[in-house]
């Protein structure tokens, strides 16, 4: 595609932000300042609005300057390095950049221009050093890239399955981004048809396909609890404990009383999902007996001591920081710590001695939060009971544990409901978008998904947790302790004015005076509640909020609408919990296990490890169940499904499915005869000339066409029909364009819709 032309000498005037922005996507090259005045020529004092534009525009984070060149947020530089990642329908190859942050979204499409350079020719799972043209292609890619250098290869290893042809044995990669390999019949150690291998991949010579060598045969895929290993070692998350942690777990005693408070006649009780192997938070309320606080509580929240056991710098220690946190499949966990300490001497299990980290704290009948003070105690659980049976004692019925639990019970809900007037006061975010869970039979198979009730149980121990983590944060920032904050970031501006560009086709609108709030968001979910929009504008909101991360220095929590906040109450899954207790018995001389002289060094290093450890976690559950679903539906190709639009790209639209919340793939050129434009304000897609419009969150039916369990993909066929626009709101006709046959080397017209 041809960029602009230029602004003409007769055309030039002060430019406007959209001029500017515009000109920086159309000559990528050319975007340092002075570039941007002589092309639209300006001079004297028009030189004072332009610096003023320019510097609007970086303090909104909609451009950034990178090498003295300024860019849009997001776009990649003129040269780069690309990751070669298959091929599109007509054999090209496409890449993507190697480094692209999750939270932008789907990594830009780019096409490798074919011209062959110096050196070898690019394949499939390629580095290359590459020079991208910027495009608006009617195909739908963002780029062209011309390579530069193909960048040189060292053996790696990779995940795939063994498939035997007649040509011999080949390895189908577990990634569908890499392609298949050849395996010599002398390097599969004795790997059979379909059995899940771990390969060193190495490419022999200049030319060739790349070939694999087995270093491991981990099992067969014939198993469904293999999907799970699939993501555990395609992540690099550890699953086996080295001998000498086991042997150090093995060799810990239980805690004593010593430095520690009594509590095992206090009736604290836990309350988890019934399926829970450990249980780290327990809780107790009664009425504040101070004449000064009326109608308030006193709420006491007790945590699994894991300080106790696991010491700074012991072989425990080092592993628990390694994994940075638990990771949860459908069929099994990977634990932060072994089970010796985990399920056994840190769970709160009940009628056993365990010790426990607590805090008191004091609410008044509006619910805040009055005074807190922290314990080291020995406590002993009176009862362990799911969220089911405390919401039935809740509803006035009663539980199997007995009247005193059930009176310990009604005093939680009462002092829960003064807790929820805080939280009204507070104000949060509030989304809600329902959470699937996956039922698996014996075999590790999918029996059933269900979507779990919203129970007030589950809201009542999440509150209370949130305000014990608050008082963690308080208590030792006030006594200028370093500690790991958690904290969520207010959303980006470049977001933010994305989402009052959607808001503004729906006939809604956000602020822009004044610091936004999590109540401002709430107003608008609320209005379009009961709207057809209302599931539609949650992933939006969902979509323009930042991502939570660990931190040592503090920026709030803007989520929870909170000034600080730092995660205390599960330190045997999360290694930021253990580092805000090991704190805390310092701060308040509690005893044995504070923190090592000399670590606020090295928090801000943690800190960003456990963070990626967190994040690592989730891409590696959600990939988990990606394959599980993928497996479920395979044996379904052709059946018919409900689901909503939760993702739209130039490429084509994702679909999640209603009953599983599996996503699906639906390729724009599937969609008809029509040429679909991406309208990036609205989150569509829209016909040219039909004016059809798929939208975010519409709700559509759809045909399973393909599942991949491998790669826990799924294709469908959109069955439903858009909204037509009236023909004022659809895309100008400006003409299908096609590329030059030299450019892409193949004919004029042979194009796809983008």
């Amino acid at each position: 595609m041809a960029r602009k032309p230029r602004p003409t000498s007769s055309e030039r005037r002060p430019p406007t932000r959209e001029d500017v922005l515009a000109y920086l996507a159309d000559y990528p090259d050319k975007t340092a300042r002075r570039d941007i005045a002589r092309a639209f020529g300006v001079k004297g004092t028009d030189r004072v609005a332009l610096k003023a534009i320019l510097r609007d525009l970086a303090d909104e984070g909609v451009i950034e300057k990178r090498q003295g060149r300024l860019q849009r947020a997001g776009d990649l530089p003129p040269v780069t390095v690309l990751q070669v990642s298959g091929r599109d329908t007509q054999g090209e190859l496409v890449a993507e950049p190697t480094e692209w942050p999750p939270e932008r979204g789907a990594p830009p499409r780019i096409l490798i221009n074919p011209e062959r350079g110096k050196g070898r020719a690019p394949g499939v799972g390629d580095r290359v050093l590459a020079r991208l043209i910027k495009e608006r292609d009617p195909d739908g890619f963002d780029y062209t890239a011309r390579i530069i250098k193909v960048l040189a290869r060292k053996p790696s290893t990779q995940l795939g399955v063994v498939r035997n042809t007649p040509g011999g044995a080949r390895i189908e990669p577990i990634d569908r981004k890499q392609k298949e390999l050849i395996a010599d019949k002398g390097t599969l150690k004795g790997a059979r048809e379909g059995d899940l291998v771990s390969v060193t991949v190495s490419r022999p010579g200049r030319y060739g396909p790349d070939r694999a060598t087995v270093d491991e045969v981990i099992g067969s895929m014939k198993d469904e609890k293999a999907v799970s290993l699939i993501a555990i070692l395609s992540h690099g998350i550890p699953n086996q404990f080295p001998d000498e942690v086991i042997a150090a777990a093995d060799t810990v005693k239980p805690a004593t009383m010593r430095s520690r408070e009594d509590w095992r006649e206090l009736p604290l009780v836990t309350i988890d999902p019934a399926d829970a192997k450990d249980h780290d938070d327990a809780v107790f309320a009664e009425a504040d007996t101070d004449p000064d606080n009326k109608g308030g509580f006193v709420v006491t929240v007790a945590i699994a001591d894991v300080s106790a056991y696991v010491r700074p710098g012991s072989p425990l220690d080092r592993e628990a920081l390694k994994r940075g946190n638990s990771v949860y499949f459908p069929d099994r966990v990977v634990p932060m710590l072994p089970e010796r300490i985990s399920n056994d001497l840190c769970s709160l299990r009940q009628a056993e001695d365990r010790p426990a980290l607590a805090v008191r704290m004091v609410f008044s009948a509006k619910g805040r939060k009055l005074r807190h003070q922290f314990h080291r105690a020995m406590m002993r659980s009176a009862a362990k009971l799911s969220y089911e049976e405390a919401q039935t004692v809740f509803d006035g019925g009663k539980s199997a544990a007995g009247k005193p639990v059930d009176q310990a019970l009604g005093a939680l809900w009462d002092a829960y409901r003064a807790l929820k007037r805080g939280r009204a006061d507070r104000m949060p975010l509030e989304l809600d978008l329902p959470e699937r869970k996956l039922v698996l039979g014996d075999d590790g198979a999918i029996v059933r998904v269900t979507v779990p009730a919203r129970l007030d149980s589950h809201k009542l121990i999440e509150e209370f947790m949130i305000q014990a983590n608050v008082a963690a944060a308080e208590t030792l920032e006030a006594h200028k302790s370093p500690l790991v904050y958690r904290i969520h970031d207010t959303p980006s501006l470049a977001k933010l004015e994305a989402l009052r560009e959607f808001l503004g086709s729906i006939d809604m609108t956000l602020p822009k005076s004044g610091n936004l709030r999590p109540s401002h968001f709430n107003a608008i979910l609320d209005k379009a509640k009961a709207t057809e929009h209302g599931s539609l504008l949650s992933e939006v909101v969902l979509r323009t909020q930042s991502q939570a991360e660990y931190h040592p220095e503090n920026i709030g929590h803007f989520g929870l609408n909170l000034r600080r906040y730092a995660h205390f109450t599960s330190p045997i899954r999360r290694y930021a919990d253990l580092i805000v207790h090991r704190a805390l018995v310092g701060a308040l001389k509690l005893g044995a296990g504070r923190l090592p002289k000399g670590f606020a060094t090295g928090l801000a290093e943690i800190a960003a490890q456990i963070s990626a450890a967190e994040r690592r976690a989730m891409a590696a559950e959600r990939d988990t169940i990606d394959r599980l679903v993928a497996h479920w539906l395979a044996d379904r190709i052709g059946a018919t499904f409900a689901g909503r639009i939760a993702g739209v790209t130039r490429a084509g639209l994702f679909v999640k499915l209603d009953e599983t919340g599996a996503d699906g793939f639906v390729p724009l050129s599937t969609l008809g005869t029509d040429y679909y434009v991406y309208d990036e304000a609205r989150h569509a897609v829209i016909g040219r000339d039909s004016g059809e419009m798929h939208r975010l969150g519409d709700a559509v039916e759809v045909k399973l066409i393909e599942a991949a369990p491998l790669a826990g993909a799924l294709r469908f066929e959109l069955l439903s029909e858009g909204r037509i626009l009236p023909r004022k709101e659809r895309p100008k006709p400006t003409g299908r364009r096609r590329a030059p046959p030299d450019r892409r080397g193949r004919k004029p017209g042979r194009g796809r819709r983008g």
